[in-house]
């Protein structure tokens, strides 16, 4: 009876192991779900591409002081490289499993990139008001995103200039206001992962309809305006990053 009890026990310890080892099946099942949020975007008419991911807390283009670790685009050519393409988007998920996406900006749709406690309460009185917010994403620990319909750009090309809320996505400088990104820039896009255990996350996901961004506007700057004043009466923290608003 002993001998059984101890084979029985053995054979348990042995199982037990074997179950410790096998590969757990939740990377499939993430590998997946990001496969099937990128694939949305691209149904939603929004370019992307591959970009670099956290590699420990430094980036994975192992760059010494990358100054946007896991934000950036992986090719310098990535305006040209962003496509809507399904087939081209799952040969990039399955050959580069840990890379983060940026989405090129001023084709389709433009961001309007605020502070986090900004676009919350932005997000609040616009979704009172009965307004057609479209996707929101949060970015870090700091950022909100707002996706909405491109201003465009001129059949003529002479008739485009910047504006003074451009925003060029890898410049540092803090900021508290709002980041307009257009022709010419990008943001990271959901499901993103960050240095430090942040990431990138759908708060309203690209199923909503882009709306116009001049109907998000007013309420985005009013919610900054406030932002700002709380930061210069010392009631919020100055040590986070931002991007300037004009280039």
């Amino acid at each position: 009876m002993g001998a059984d009890s101890s084979r029985r026990r053995g054979t348990e310890g042995r199982i037990s192991q074997w179950l410790r080892r096998r590969p757990r099946p939740q990377p499939e099942a993430d590998d997946a779900a990001r496969l099937e949020l990128l694939l949305a975007v691209a149904e939603a008419g929004m370019p992307i591409a591959p970009a670099a991911h956290p590699s420990g807390f430094r980036c994975s283009c192992e760059r010494i002081g990358c100054p946007t670790p896991a934000r950036h685009p992986v090719s310098f050519a990535w305006q040209t490289q962003s496509t809507t393409d399904r087939a081209q988007i799952e040969r990039w998920a399955a050959d580069q499993p840990l890379a983060n996406f940026i989405t090129a900006t001023g084709l389709v749709h433009d961001v309007l990139d605020v502070p986090l406690a900004a676009g919350q309460a932005a997000l609040e009185r616009l979704t009172d008001a009965g307004v057609d917010v479209g996707p929101v994403a949060r970015s870090g620990a700091d950022r909100m995103l707002f996706f909405s319909a491109t201003r465009g750009t001129p059949e003529d090309e002479d008739e485009w200039w910047p504006c003074e809320l451009d925003c060029h996505p890898e410049t540092m400088d803090e900021h508290p206001g709002l980041r307009w990104h257009c022709r010419g820039s990008y943001v990271l896009l959901p499901p993103a992962r960050l240095p430090g255990d942040l990431d990138v996350h759908w708060i309203r996901g690209p199923e909503h309809p882009l709306p116009d961004p001049l109907t998000l506007l007013e309420t985005l700057t009013d919610a900054c305006a406030q932002y700002a004043d709380s930061a210069d009466e010392g009631d919020l923290d100055h040590g986070s990053v931002a991007w300037p608003l004009s280039r």
